[in-house]
């Protein structure tokens, strides 16, 4: 479900139709998280951490409302849940895009995330599904790589007001902390800086839980 956004009582409406004529309104930050309480509780439930924190970023999306706001014919809706299309590799080294439904409630999450991965490792091509509705965030992960920024290919043709958030590599320092670069790309007609920072403090709540 989704409802139409009021700007004309929106404190950021000016905001809006300044960066949504942008060629490139995207704007975005890469954050170091402190992961080490979250994968000894991922690995304490027998739980994949890539669910794991997926969940968790899901769970501090549809938090943040503004993280479900989405462009459509120059409207701004409001999405009641926010869902993942997530990356996922195979054994070939290709990868497909996945339509991972939010729960709130990380078991039933977690039969969700395993049944869609599965179905994904077992199909070819980059499109496995149809994408009905943009109630989403585009979610990879990039273990290979311990970046300290990221760029998205993107269209700048094709509609799009779709959060991306991307993690990288584990690094594990003397003392045994765990962490991970996480990048953030949002649409800047629908958020500031502010919001972002809500968003990143809301993960790391989470994965310090």
């Amino acid at each position: 479900m989704k409802t139409l956004l009021n700007i004309d009582n929106w404190p950021r409406k000016e905001h809006f139709e300044f960066f949504r004529k942008f060629e490139e309104p995207f704007f975005g930050a890469t954050v170091e998280i402190d992961c080490t309480e979250a994968y000894q509780t991922a690995k304490s439930l027998n739980a994949s951490f890539f669910i794991y924190y997926l969940h968790k970023t899901l769970t501090a999306v549809n938090v943040i409302e503004c993280f479900r706001y989405r462009i459509s014919d120059d409207k701004i809706f409001v999405y009641d849940q926010v869902n993942a299309s997530a990356t996922i590799s195979r054994e070939d080294g290709s990868f497909g895009f996945s339509l991972v439904k939010f729960d709130p409630d990380f078991e039933t999450f977690n039969a969700i995330a395993l049944a869609e991965i599965e179905r994904v490792r077992n199909t070819t091509g980059l499109f496995t599904r149809s994408f009905d509705d943009d109630n989403l965030i585009h979610f990879s992960a990039i273990p290979w790589i311990n970046f300290t920024s990221l760029s998205h290919a993107r269209s700048f043709t094709f509609p799009d007001s779709c959060p991306k958030i991307s993690f990288g590599k584990m690094m594990i320092d003397e003392s045994g902390k765990r962490t991970m670069a996480m990048s953030v790309h949002v649409h800047h007609g629908l958020m500031d800086g502010f919001h972002l920072g809500q968003f990143i403090d809301a993960f790391q709540e989470l994965m310090n839980q």
